[in-house]
């Protein structure tokens, strides 16, 4: 994947995305038709330049089969209490079967997200029911950002994100 001009995302939003935030992947098929699932993880590089979400393949075959398709994905980070958000996207993608090594990523971003749900009342419980999957069930996706944008509700909503 060739490398961008200048990093999309500034430090706090690359902060954000790193400490575990929730996370929803989507791309479309070649009829236009939308498909998204929530990741059961998520990782950024230190600079941003390269993002990996994680899906649970047998929740996510349409999805899967989408992105191989077409290459596209579009991945939505919000943070449940304050509702602040990020979306990137990228026309470029490689997909991969998850391997040992990303099973701590895959538990660190559990626990980030039993703390940020739990911030909005819900327990460890649920989110360990709605992240619960198989390592061999797990596919990476890992892709350089193309575009990013504010998708916090409010006056900036939809605005691209160059880095400030």
């Amino acid at each position: 994947m060739p490398a961008l001009p200048h990093p999309l995302l500034n430090p706090e939003h690359i902060a954000m995305i790193d400490k575990g935030v929730s996370t929803i992947v989507a791309s479309r098929n070649a009829a236009h038709r939308p498909s998204l699932m929530r990741a059961v993880g998520a990782a950024i590089a230190p600079d941003g330049g390269e993002v990996t979400v994680y899906l649970a393949r047998s929740r996510s075959r349409q999805l899967l089969q989408d992105v191989a398709a077409t290459g596209q994905v579009a991945v939505v980070f919000s943070e449940p209490l304050s509702h602040r958000t990020v979306q990137v996207k990228a026309g470029e993608v490689e997909l991969r079967s998850a391997v040992d090594g990303d099973a701590p990523v895959l538990q660190r971003y559990l626990r980030s997200m039993e703390h940020e749900i739990g911030n909005v009342g819900l327990s460890a419980d649920f989110v360990q029911a709605m992240l619960a999957c198989r390592l061999d069930d797990v596919v990476a996706i890992r892709f350089r950002p193309s575009e990013a944008y504010d998708q916090t509700p409010g006056p900036k909503a939809g605005s691209a994100l160059p880095a400030a």
